[in-house]
């Protein structure tokens, strides 16, 4: 049985719990995950019996030819609504059908097209997150994929160490040479715009790089991943560029610290706020708890956010195979800042790091 298939037959069985006769799967993230198709024009329709994926024409030869290999490729117009609206006809049993869709991804005006369209015994029922559900355990194949991003951000950071630098370059232009060495590497490309942040900059949690130049003697957070064959990493490391008073090394040990003990933490069974609360209450003792306001991680798969999420207010629950990051910070506005983020795959007693470098502090 292929992945593809696997998983269908996962949704399946939550169609049959939520009492659906089908899925309508909209989102390309989702649609990607279910059958392979990468391009930007899609729909899935999965149920018991039913493995149909239909495009336009733009992608109908792409996907017939091997891209969507255990679906029926049916090729449709442009807005795809119409052609959903004849297959949920086709497939009407017993007088009715409960087609799910995807309420949290469909806009308000998709689905009142989509409603005028199907016929009456089809009965429209929100049932997003049901993918997404699925796609938090990842399998053997998203796993290889995402220790191969994983290792590719590796080399790019040991590129940055040992070869590139930072004093003296921009925070735009290291940017702008970790996307081009990502790619040179290997990498599809970075999972996201890579953050560099020197100094006051790096008190910005999502700092945006600037055209200003590097000092020597203060603290560079760089925020960085790889997108390879759909699935992204994450990682963060925070480097100086040379000798750093006490209270700034006393910060950057104390996030050392609070992210070391929130690995420590993570396992399958464990509520993720308990994960975050190891890393925060470290940090908290320290008199620095309103420096810390972002959670302390969340997963990560063909997107580079995505559940669960690890923070104060979460009530997800880590599961066996979930692919989470770890990144506690301390931002001193006007400053510095420091952050240090591992991605980990839970296992039923701790966790796997995927990430290699070293957290201890680096001088660049």
């Amino acid at each position: 049985m292929s992945q593809y298939e696997a998983r269908a037959e996962r949704v399946d069985g939550l169609l049959a719990g939520q009492g659906l006769d089908l899925m309508l799967v909209t989102n390309l993230v989702n649609v990607r995950y279910l059958c392979g198709f990468s391009g930007t024009n899609g729909i899935c329709l999965v149920g018991p019996q039913t493995r149909v994926f239909v495009t336009d024409f733009r992608y109908a030869e792409r996907a017939g030819s091997g891209e969507v290999p255990d679906y029926d490729v049916v090729q449709g117009e442009r807005d795809l609504l119409g052609d959903v609206a004849r297959l949920a006809q086709e497939r009407v049993r017993d007088g009715a059908l409960r087609l799910g869709f995807e309420d949290d991804e469909i806009s308000v005006s998709r689905h009142a097209r989509l409603l005028s369209l199907l016929p009456e015994p089809v009965e429209l029922v929100p049932a997003g997150g049901l993918v997404q559900r699925l796609r938090r355990a990842k399998d053997v194949e998203e796993l290889a994929r995402m220790r191969r991003a994983a290792a590719l951000a590796d080399d790019v950071y040991r590129w940055l160490i040992d070869e590139h630098g930072l004093a003296g370059h921009t925070e735009r232009a290291v940017a702008r040479a970790l996307e081009r060495r990502a790619e040179d590497s290997g990498a599809d490309r970075v999972s996201f715009s890579p953050i560099v942040a020197a100094a006051a900059n790096g008190a910005l949690p999502h700092a945006e790089p600037e055209e200003v130049e590097i000092a020597r003697g203060t603290l560079v957070v760089v925020d960085l991943g790889c997108l390879l064959d759909g699935y992204c990493s994450d990682c963060t490391r925070t480097f100086a560029t040379g000798p750093l008073d006490s209270e700034t090394l006393d910060a950057y040990e104390l996030v050392r610290g609070a992210q070391a003990a929130s690995v420590k933490a993570v396992r399958a069974g464990e509520q993720a706020r308990t994960v975050d609360a190891a890393a925060r209450e470290p940090i908290a003792a320290a008199g620095l708890a309103k420096q810390f306001g972002h959670g302390t991680g969340h997963g990560v798969g063909l997107e580079v956010h995505e559940a669960p999420r690890l923070a104060p207010s979460s009530d997800d629950v880590l599961e066996e195979s979930n692919c989470v990051t770890i990144e506690p910070g301390v931002y001193l506005p006007g400053r510095f800042g420091v952050r240090i983020e591992d991605l980990v795959v839970v296992n039923p007693d701790g966790c796997d790091v995927m990430t290699s470098i070293a957290r201890e502090l680096i001088t660049v």
